[in-house]
């Protein structure tokens, strides 16, 4: 009986291990809103570190995370670090293109409590009297990520965060 309950429990892991090999090798996580502004009033927003703070919902999460701005003021070479809870962890961002009033992207890279590098890619779309602001990001997905995420859903835990984060740029950029 146990030997079987053994067997069991290695095909089980076996499987599980083998389904995780055939997921994708990167991720996507978007969310999109429309935001009754014009991009030109939006775009501000997001280009710089600093108005990060009023809308993006890791702010909330680690208040009392170390921060640093380094690089340009805003734009290309603009560059964000933190050092917070086991929530936000530690990382950097940097904005690597900025395409005024159409695209932002950074790169971001994760050092606590895992290491990661990916991008993030803001787009605003006009349309008709409101923009549409997407936020993506998106990356390789080793191994482990696969692994981890047959358990937890990036696209939920993150996408959750975006859709937060594009409400509150929403309210602060239709005032």
């Amino acid at each position: 009986m146990i030997k079987t309950i053994i067997i069991v429990i290695v095909v089980l892991i076996a499987a599980i291990l083998i389904f995780a090999a055939t997921k994708p090798d990167t991720f996507r996580v978007e969310r999109s809103t429309s935001i009754k502004a014009a991009p030109e009033n939006i775009y501000p927003l997001i280009n710089d570190f600093h108005s990060w703070k009023a809308w993006s919902p890791w702010e909330k999460i680690g208040p009392a995370a170390k921060t640093m701005h380094g690089g340009a003021a805003g734009g290309v070479g603009a560059i964000y670090e933190w050092d917070g809870n086991n929530e936000v962890g530690t990382g950097r961002m940097e904005i690597i293109e900025s395409s005024p009033p159409s695209k932002i992207v950074l790169k971001i890279d994760f050092i606590k409590p895992f290491a990661c590098h990916n991008i993030i890619e803001f787009t605003l779309v006009p349309r008709g009297g409101s923009t549409i602001v997407t936020q993506a990001m998106y990356g390789p997905s080793p191994y482990l990520s696969k692994l981890v995420c047959l358990f937890f859903s990036m696209d939920k835990m993150v996408g959750t965060k975006y859709e937060e984060g594009l409400a509150n740029l929403k309210a602060i950029a239709e005032k």
